[in-house]
C-alpha cells in the first residue's frame, strides 16, 4: 500500500545540512534527495495501521500486515509499527531502515552474508546494487565499489544465482538497483524472469527511458516485481502523474524538499533527526558500502557492517 503525501516545509535553524552531489536512491512512500533538508510537515491521505479498542490498564495492539511479500507490504508494515502515544494513539509512523550494498564487493559470498546480517538487524528493505561499468548516477564511493565487484567477477548471472539461494532465508524484500544497459543486453523479459526466480521483489532503474517504462512495466508485472520509478519537479504534470501511477512500492522524487532522505546519511544523529521529521524511510548507501569496501578482509568488513548498521537501526524510533 502506498501512501499519498502532501509535503510542505517550514524552515528550522537546527536542521543539519546534508550535502548533495548526485541523484541517489531514496526509499519510502515518496523518496526525496535534499540539498538542505527542511522540517517537513505533511498530511497522510491514507493510513496503514489500525489500533485496537483500548482496554483499561493494557496497551492496545497494532494490527500489522503479515510478513512482507512485496516492497509495498514492507512499507505498510513499517508504518503500522508506529509508536503509541500514551498507549492509545499513534504518535508517528515508524521510519523504514533501508540499507544499500553493492553486489560482489568484495565478493558474492560476503554479499550473501551481508544480506543475512542486515536482515537479521531489522532492515525493512534492502537495496542491492548490480555492478555496472558506468554508474553515472552514483558518487565516487559506489563507483569504486562497482569497479571492485566487476574485477572480482560479479556478473548478472552470478548475482542472480547468489540471490536465489539467499532470499528464501530473508524476512525483508530485496530491491535490485540496476542501470538499463545490463538489462537490455540480457533482454528485458529474460532479466525480469531471472529476477523473479532469484526472489527479487523490486527493481530501480535510474536511467530507464520514459518511452521504455510501459513495455518494461508489463514484464515486471508479469513477474510480480515492483518497478520503482523516478521523477523530478521539472517533469511535466501529466507525465509525473503517469510515473506515479506506474511506480509501485514507492516513488523516487528528486527535489529540494525533504520527505524521506536518501543521500548524505552517515551517522545515528542524521538518522534520528530524519525520523523526527516524520520521514517514511531513511536510506544509507555510500556510508554502508564503505564498511565492506574499506575493510582489510571480508570478516572485518562484515563486523564493521554489523556494528555500523546496528548503530543506525538503534537510532530509529
Amino acid at each position: 500500500m502506498a501512501l499519498a503525501l502532501r509535503p510542505s516545509t517550514s524552515t528550522s535553524s537546527s536542521a543539519p545540512s546534508l550535502s548533495t552531489q548526485r541523484r541517489r536512491r531514496g526509499a519510502a512512500t515518496v523518496a526525496v534527495y535534499s540539498r538542505a533538508p527542511r522540517r517537513p510537515v505533511f498530511r497522510a491521505l491514507a493510513a496503514a495501521a489500525t489500533v485496537a479498542t483500548p482496554t483499561p490498564g493494557r496497551h492496545p495492539q497494532l494490527a500489522l500486515p503479515p510478513t512482507p511479500t512485496s516492497v509495498a507490504d514492507a512499507m505498510s508494515r513499517t508504518r503500522a509499527k508506529g509508536k503509541l502515544n500514551q498507549g492509545f494513539t499513534i504518535a508517528r509512523a515508524q521510519t523504514a531502515f533501508i540499507p544499500y550494498i553493492t553486489a560482489g564487493d568484495p565478493d558474492l559470498a560476503t554479499t550473501a552474508d551481508a544480506l543475512r546480517l542486515l536482515d537479521g538487524l531489522g532492515a525493512d528493505v534492502i537495496e542491492l546494487g548490480m555492478p555496472f561499468s558506468d554508474p553515472s548516477a552514483d558518487g565516487a564511493v559506489i563507483q569504486a565499489s562497482a569497479k571492485r565487484a566487476l574485477a572480482a567477477g560479479a556478473t548478472t548471472d552470478a548475482v542472480m544465482a547468489m540471490l536465489k539461494e539467499v532470499t528464501p532465508e530473508l524476512s525483508c524484500p530485496v530491491v535490485i538497483f540496476s542501470y538499463f544497459n545490463p538489462i537490455v543486453r540480457r533482454g528485458t523479459a529474460s532479466f525480469a524472469t531471472a529476477a523473479k526466480e532469484a526472489g527479487v521483489k523490486g527493481l530501480i532503474i535510474p536511467d530507464l527511458p520514459y518511452d521504455e517504462v510501459r513495455a518494461f512495466r508489463k514484464e515486471a508485472i508479469k513477474n510480480s516485481i515492483e518497478l520503482i520509478l523516478l521523477t523530478t519537479p521539472a517533469t511535466p504534470a501529466d507525465r509525473m502523474k503517469e510515473i506515479a501511477k506506474a511506480s509501485e512500492g514507492f516513488v523516487y522524487l528528486v527535489t529540494d524538499k525533504a520527505v524521506a532522505v536518501g543521500f548524505g546519511i552517515s551517522t545515528p544523529e542524521h538518522v534520528s533527526k530524519i525520523a523526527e521529521w516524520g520521514a517514511d524511510g531513511v536510506i544509507i548507501g555510500s556510508a554502508m558500502v564503505k564498511q565492506l569496501g574499506e575493510a582489510a578482509s571480508s570478516r572485518e568488513g562484515l563486523k564493521r557492517l554489523e556494528v555500523y548498521a546496528r548503530s543506525l537501526k538503534d537510532a530509529l524510533p
